[in-house]
């Protein structure tokens, strides 16, 4: 893929969103070039690549219509065949829903935003978002590998490393803001508890996000651990940012996901070395 073509794949997935809008909005195109750095995702590209991103705001419609035009690029993409990148549906009894969407077969993402107009009226805008997949640039062949620490390959004869990774792409699914390039102290490794117990460790972390971002990812998190079955506790922190620690119910896994003081939403998976798959909640898992 070239950069034309990104941009042309993306301005077809807002097309499509938009087409069969009622009442038909404007479309007022947002922010400026559309190429910009890679936040690199699993697919272990090189981090010199660029990705890019469509940012469109639906004018021209009464502020009431904002959360019906989500709704309305909710059915027509999801008539495409695209998928939600978050578990559980959207919670449209909230004022200003989002949907967090993906293509599958080439791996766009896009949402549907509702931004706050007049609270008091429930009155909003609506914005689309399309991002694409990374890819390099002209007279690029080959860089260093970005390598966000949620993506390591485990050793083959590893099943805890395993598991730890996959609950991590998971969680990396749910967030939906993409990882940053390992930072110092993170990755994957082993560790022993106070009892001696051996268990892999997995942590990583997103680019730093805005306020309401970070706390809009967190709150995807907890909505997919929920709807994963495991126990979940919302967890204080400093200066009120939001953090969740949750337990596995079938292993002794435990997954925390807080905000940092960078800004940035922090991930860390805790699998035990024989805490495989036994349908019951460990320790650890008791404890959240």
């Amino acid at each position: 893929m070239n950069e034309q073509q990104a941009i042309d794949r993306a301005e077809e997935i807002i097309g499509q969103a938009v087409d069969g809008m009622s009442p038909r909005p404007t479309l007022e195109r947002m922010g400026g070039a559309p190429v910009g750095a890679c936040i690199a995702r699993d697919d272990h590209g090189p981090d010199d690549r660029v990705q890019v991103t469509l940012i469109y705001k639906l004018t021209g419609v009464p502020g009431a219509q904002a959360q019906n035009l989500v709704r309305q690029a909710r059915d027509a993409w999801l008539k495409q065949g695209y998928a939600y990148n978050t578990s559980g549906e959207v919670d449209w009894s909230s004022a200003f829903p989002t949907v967090y969407m993906r293509t599958k077969t080439d791996d766009f993402w896009m949402d549907a935003v509702t931004g706050v107009l007049d609270r008091a009226k429930g009155e909003g805008v609506a914005s689309l978002k399309v991002t694409s997949p990374c890819f390099l640039p002209p007279g690029k062949s080959s860089a260093a590998p970005a390598d966000p620490a949620a993506f390591e390959s485990p050793a083959a004869d590893d099943p805890a490393g395993r598991r730890a990774l996959g609950h991590s792409s998971r969680i990396y699914d749910a967030l939906g803001v993409g990882a940053a390039p390992t930072q110092p102290g993170e990755g994957i490794g082993r560790v022993r508890d106070a009892s001696g117990a051996e268990a892999v460790h997995h942590t990583w972390s997103t680019p730093p996000l805005p306020e309401q971002e970070r706390a809009r990812a967190v709150a995807r998190a907890q909505a997919y651990f929920v709807g994963a079955g495991w126990r979940v506790r919302v967890m204080p922190t400093a200066e009120g940012a939001p953090g969740v620690v949750a337990g596995h119910p079938g292993e002794h896994t435990v997954a925390q996901v807080v905000v940092s003081d960078t800004g940035a939403v922090r991930v860390a998976v805790t699998t035990p070395l024989d805490g495989g798959p036994d349908g019951s909640d460990g320790p650890d898992s008791a404890a959240v």
